[in-house]
C-alpha cells in the first residue's frame, strides 16, 4: 500500500471509531444501552488498576477500531467483500465475549451482568461491519473499479 492508502485506511478506522463512539455514548446517556458502562473505559480502568477519565476509554476504543479497520483494508483490499467484513466482525465479537468482557468482570459472554451484554455487543459489531464496509468502499473506489 502506498503512504496515501495507509492514510486513507487510518482515516477509515478513525471515522468508524468516532461514529461508533458517538452511538455508544449516546445510547449510554439516554439509558438504552445494555452495557452498564463503556467497555473501552472499563478495559483501561482494569488494565491500569484505577478509574480513568472518559477520554482514555475513547482513545482505547479508537485505537482498537482503527487497528482492526486497517487490518481489514490491508488484507482484503482491493476486493473489500461484505462477507469478509462480516467474518471479521463476528470474530471480534467472539473475541470480545471471551476476552474483553471477562477481563472487566462481566464474565464469559457477559453472563455475570446478563444476556443483554452479548446482544449489545453483537449490535455494536454489526455496526462496525457496516460502517467499515461502507467507508472502505467510499475511500477506496479506485480499488473497486480496477477489480471489475
Amino acid at each position: 500500500m502506498s503512504p496515501k492508502d495507509w492514510g486513507k485506511a487510518i482515516a477509515v478506522g478513525l471515522i468508524n471509531g468516532i461514529a461508533l463512539a458517538a452511538i455508544l455514548i449516546s445510547t449510554l446517556k439516554i439509558g438504552v444501552s445494555p452495557m452498564p458502562a463503556p467497555l473501552g473505559l472499563l478495559f483501561a480502568d482494569t488494565l491500569f488498576g484505577r478509574h480513568l477519565p472518559v477520554p482514555v476509554g475513547i482513545a482505547f476504543h479508537l485505537a482498537y477500531v482503527t487497528f482492526w479497520s486497517v487490518v481489514f483494508i490491508v488484507f482484503f483490499r482491493p476486493k473489500l467483500a461484505f462477507s469478509s467484513v462480516v467474518l471479521l466482525a463476528a470474530g471480534l465479537w467472539i473475541f470480545a465475549l471471551l476476552v474483553f468482557v471477562p477481563f472487566v468482570g462481566w464474565g464469559f459472554f457477559g453472563m455475570a451482568v446478563g444476556p443483554r451484554i452479548a446482544i449489545g455487543l453483537l449490535v455494536n459489531h454489526a455496526l462496525f461491519a457496516l460502517f467499515l464496509w461502507g467507508l472502505s468502499k467510499a475511500f477506496f473506489r479506485e480499488g473497486r473499479r480496477s477489480a471489475e
